[in-house]
């Protein structure tokens, strides 16, 4: 993805972004730690919000099939961890009545979040009004009740203009957050796409947020993205309230970067997926 001058010397400052205890407890902080599995069931989930409040603190959210919404919000009673749940994925086609019913059951079953997929290859194909009015029906029925945040599958976009022009659309749409990927497509987030997307952001002027999602396993490229968006929107944005990373992988490593945990090749891998 070919970037302006100005978003490809920000990419290149952040590739050597030292990676240290202190970067990785705050990491863990912003993580949506996350199972969207073919085979995840009321065990599994559980499991995951066991793991969810964690020796330096607890993740920002978990992230589960809206079918496991109930059981998450039991597990996580009195945590701070939020539920967060998907809608209209992973393929992005659903219509936009159907996507507000389901944003709808999502939350009345305890979702304090919701990523739905933007219609992304609609977008891509040249429709605009589509793909909008399915995430301004989301905006409407998430309301003041829970974070909407848009999944634009930036792997799939050809070039950062048109995946500017998404990102822009979907900020005006209402977006609480953009979000690179489903994971369930390749490539999933990448740091130039989160460069446009941040950029985007900065833009916007908006308090507007940013997820990485995807791929990101291990506390040095977490460390890559958190230094992007210092450089883009400065030091200090990003926090909780601003940035996540969704993945399942990415918090074995960021416990053992923070000093806890076991190291790679002494603990049981983390569930697979794409996250």
């Amino acid at each position: 993805m070919k970037l302006s001058a100005d978003l490809q010397s920000a990419l290149d400052a952040s590739a050597n972004a030292p990676s240290d205890a202190d970067l990785a407890r705050r990491a863990v902080g912003m993580l949506d730690l996350t199972s969207l599995n073919g085979d995840d069931s009321d065990r599994v989930v559980q499991d995951l919000c066991t793991r969810a409040v964690t020796p330096v603190g607890p993740v920002a959210a978990v992230c589960v099939w809206a079918r496991f919404v109930p059981t998450a919000r039991k597990a996580l009673e009195g945590t701070a961890v939020k539920v967060a749940t998907v809608v209209n994925f992973p393929t992005g086609e659903a219509d936009a009545s159907s996507v507000a019913a389901e944003t709808r059951r999502a939350i009345a079953d305890g979702a304090d979040e919701i990523d739905v997929v933007l219609p992304y290859k609609a977008f891509i194909d040249g429709a605009r009004t589509q793909p909008m009015n399915v995430v301004k029906a989301c905006r409407e029925a998430c309301g003041d009740k829970a974070l909407m945040k848009v999944i634009l599958e930036s792997g799939a976009f050809p070039d950062a203009d048109l995946l500017a022009w998404a990102a822009r659309d979907a900020i005006a749409a209402g977006a609480d957050f953009l979000k690179t990927s489903t994971g369930k497509t390749q490539p999933a987030a990448t740091l130039p796409a989160a460069a446009v997307m941040l950029d985007c952001i900065y833009e916007s002027g908006k308090p507007v947020g940013f997820k990485a999602s995807g791929g990101i396993r291990d506390a040095a490229e977490a460390a890559r993205y958190l230094a992007l968006a210092d450089h883009i929107l400065g030091e200090g944005w990003a926090t909780p309230q601003t940035f996540r990373f969704g993945a399942s992988s990415l918090l074995d490593s960021l416990l053992v970067a923070a000093g806890h945990g076991e190291r790679e090749g002494e603990r049981e891998p983390a569930p697979a997926g794409g996250y």
